[in-house]
């Protein structure tokens, strides 16, 4: 299932400073992993459904691209960050 309110919610609560952090780049990078994982079995299971295949590629570069300004800001956040969201490098 996509990502819903209570998820959404669940993952502020986790990485963010309080329920309605959701500017926080931790918050951010977490939420956007979760909508790749999902748009990932998708596709997985959608070979042809090239259209979601596009935004999946849009995401994974907007988490990129969120990933490299934490590693500029702090990169112990960013060290942490990957190994509780299991990302690799």
């Amino acid at each position: 299932m996509a990502l819903t309110k209570e998820r959404k919610k669940e993952l502020t609560t986790t990485y963010g400073k309080n329920e309605k952090d959701t500017g926080n780049t931790d918050v951010q990078i977490a939420i956007l992993t979760d909508r790749i994982n999902y748009l990932t079995e998708h596709v997985k299971a959608n070979p042809k459904d090239h259209h979601t295949r596009y935004g999946l590629l849009k995401l994974v570069g907007e988490r990129r691209s969120l990933l490299d300004y934490l590693i500029k800001v702090d990169i112990d956040r960013y060290r942490s960050l990957i190994k509780k969201l299991n990302i690799r490098k």
